[in-house]
């Protein structure tokens, strides 16, 4: 998932590691991305409102040990689209985002405990090293998620429409008690997953540092498809440990 921060490779090692926690969502393609909710009359409004004000917050993301999935990846400010797979394999998982026929093309691992990141193309980028934080595993992005914010739950107008719990998670240094202190908001990240499945992931936006290869310093994916069975993930050879 977006794991994307970690391929920055100008940012500290521990600063890529907390970014990576982050995670983002975008709608559909040709219009801005953003989740949208279906218009009600204003007393049903204020009443589902109120109902949501009286009903606890249901159990934050956790991403599956197996899934697949398919959509696209965004970024707006670019005005590029490209196709985007989302699998996850006993724990491992893995995002592939275009292809060597598009103007953008990566991949973002969780794999056997390490994080890895290799852009093969990005607009104006002449390196592609193979990004490697060892020590992060699928047990620690969901442990991320477990200090998530609850926003609401929202419909998001596509076909079909989706019922999402809509989620933030957010990384501001340095963590001072509230007052009038100086922040750096780092990355945030808005995730939205199926209302009867926090499993089940379909809309990530992510922003921050970790997106230092986009102008805007955002990008976003939507998923089209998103299957509770095994998917596929495999290191590219690029990454792989030297023998």
């Amino acid at each position: 998932m977006g794991w994307k921060g970690v391929r920055r490779t100008a940012a500290p090692t521990a600063l890529a590691a907390a970014v990576a926690l982050v995670l983002a969502a975008p709608a559909s393609v040709g219009a801005e991305p953003r989740a949208e909710a279906v218009t009600v009359p204003a007393a049903a409004s204020a009443a589902a409102a109120a109902r949501q004000d009286a009903s606890p917050a249901p159990p934050p993301p956790r991403l599956p040990r197996d899934f697949r999935g398919k959509g696209k990846y965004i970024v707006r400010d670019l005005d590029i689209t490209v196709p985007f797979t989302w699998e996850g394999r006993n724990g491992d998982s893995q995002m592939t985002a275009g292809g060597p026929q598009y103007p953008i093309w990566f991949t973002n691992l969780i794999h056997h405990g390490t994080l890895y990141t290799l852009t093969y193309k990005w607009p104006g980028l002449n390196e592609h090293p193979c990004s490697r934080i060892p020590g992060f595993s699928l047990e620690d992005l969901n442990r991320g998620f477990e200090n998530a914010r609850f926003v609401g739950r929202e419909t998001l107008r596509r076909t079909p429409q989706r019922h999402v719990n809509h989620w933030r998670v957010g990384v501001v240094l340095p963590q001072l008690p509230p007052g009038n202190y100086p922040r750096l908001p780092l990355a945030l990240g808005d995730i939205y997953v199926d209302e009867n499945n926090r499993g089940t992931f379909w809309q990530v936006l992510q922003f921050g540092v970790q997106n230092l290869y986009d102008p805007e310093m955002d990008e976003w994916l939507v998923m089209d498809t998103f299957e509770h069975r095994p998917g596929t993930v495999a290191l590219p050879a690029r990454c792989e440990p030297p023998r």
